[in-house]
C-alpha cells in the first residue's frame, strides 16, 4: 500500500514538472517599442503557441545586463539569448568588426544574401567557439545628414566636423578629409544646434527618434546604396539549444524563421519611414549613387579595411568572402 502511494506521488511530481515550461531568458538594450524587441517577442510568442514546454522571458532596456556587456554572459550560459550588435564584441573577436564596416553591404537584399553566404558561415564558426549560435539574422541601415549641405560622395565631407557611427566609419571619414567628433546618437541634435557638427552618420531609426530633421538641410537615406549597415542578430547559447528536445529545437527554429522575415521587412520600412519623415519636414533628400558608393569603398579599403587587417591574421580571408557576395 505504501509502495503504491509513493509511486503515485512520484508520478504526480513527474507530471507536474513536465507540465511546467522550461524558461529561457532573453536580454537586450532597447525599449519594448523597438523592432529588435519585436523580433524577440515574435520568437517568444511563436514558441509559446507551439506548446512544447518552452517559455522565453524577455528583459528589455538593459534590465539584465548593460548593452555592451551581454556577449560574455551569453557565452558563459548566464543568459540564454540576446539581441545584440555583434560589433560590440569586436574587442573580443576582431572578426566581428566586419559586421559594421563601410561598403561591405549595399542594401538590405544584399545583406540578406550576405547572411546566407560563406562569409557568415565563417562568422558562425567563430561564434561556435564561444558556445554561441545565431538564431535570427538581421541588419539595420543608416545614412547621412548635413546641416547645410548634402553628404553623398567623399568630396562632400572634406573640412567638415562629423559624427560617425562606429570606429571604422570614423577612419573612413577621416580618410576623406573630415574632422571627427565622437559622441552618442543622442548628442547629435544639440551638437548640430550649437554648431559643433556639420554632418552626422547614424541609423535610420536614430535619425527619426532624435528628431535630427529639425536641424539639417539635407538627408541621405539608406536606399539602393548605403554605407552604414550594422549586423544585430538574435543569438543563443549553443549548449542551451543543444540541450533542448528535438521538438523544442524545431519550434524555436520555426519561430526564428518567421522573426527573420519580419526583421528584414521592418528594416526596410524603417529606412522608408526616415526618408518620408525628413521629406515631410522640408529636408532635401539626396540618394547615393553606385559611383559614390564605390568611391567611399575605395577610401574604406585604404583606411578602415587596412586597420582591420592589422589586427587579424585571418582577416583577409574573411574580408574577401564578404566582398565576394554580389
Amino acid at each position: 500500500m505504501f509502495f503504491k502511494a509513493t509511486a503515485a506521488a512520484a508520478a504526480l511530481v513527474a507530471f507536474t514538472l513536465s507540465a511546467e515550461a522550461q524558461q529561457l531568458r532573453v536580454s537586450h538594450q532597447w525599449s519594448e517599442g523597438d523592432v529588435r524587441h519585436q523580433v524577440a517577442k515574435i520568437v517568444a510568442d511563436e514558441v509559446a503557441a507551439a506548446d512544447v514546454g518552452l517559455e522565453l522571458q524577455i528583459f528589455p532596456s538593459q534590465s539584465l545586463f548593460k548593452a555592451r556587456e551581454q556577449y560574455k554572459p551569453l557565452s558563459r550560459g548566464q543568459v540564454d539569448m540576446i539581441v545584440f550588435p555583434l560589433s560590440y564584441a569586436g574587442g573580443l573577436r576582431n572578426a566581428y568588426n566586419l559586421t559594421l564596416m563601410p561598403g561591405l553591404v549595399k542594401n538590405h537584399d544584399h545583406a540578406a544574401r550576405l547572411n546566407e553566404s560563406p562569409f557568415m558561415e565563417e562568422i558562425e564558426k567563430i561564434l561556435a567557439e564561444d558556445d554561441v549560435m545565431v538564431l535570427v539574422h538581421g541588419y539595420l541601415a543608416g545614412g547621412f545628414a548635413g546641416k547645410e549641405e548634402c553628404v553623398t560622395g567623399p568630396e562632400d565631407v572634406s573640412g567638415k566636423q562629423m559624427r560617425a557611427a562606429g570606429k571604422a566609419f570614423e577612419q573612413m571619414l577621416a580618410g576623406a578629409g573630415a574632422s571627427i567628433a565622437s559622441m552618442s546618437s543622442a548628442e547629435i541634435y544639440n551638437a548640430m544646434q550649437t554648431g559643433v557638427l556639420d554632418a552626422a552618420n547614424t541609423s535610420s531609426s536614430s535619425f527619426v527618434s532624435y528628431r535630427i530633421y529639425e536641424q539639417v538641410a539635407c538627408f541621405t537615406p539608406a536606399g539602393e546604396y548605403a554605407l552604414w549597415f550594422m549586423y544585430q542578430p538574435m543569438l543563443m547559447n549553443k549548449s542551451v539549444f543543444d540541450g533542448l528536445s528535438a521538438e523544442q529545437q524545431e519550434a524555436l527554429m520555426a519561430a526564428a524563421e518567421k522573426a527573420e522575415a519580419f526583421y528584414l521587412e521592418e528594416a526596410k520600412k524603417e529606412d522608408g519611414a526616415a526618408r518620408d519623415t525628413f521629406a515631410q519636414n522640408g529636408v532635401e533628400i539626396a540618394d547615393m549613387t553606385e559611383e559614390q558608393f564605390n568611391a567611399w569603398r575605395a577610401i574604406a579599403q585604404e583606411t578602415a579595411y587596412k586597420a582591420f587587417l592589422e589586427g587579424s591574421p585571418d582577416g583577409q580571408k574573411l574580408l574577401d568572402l564578404a566582398l565576394a557576395v554580389e
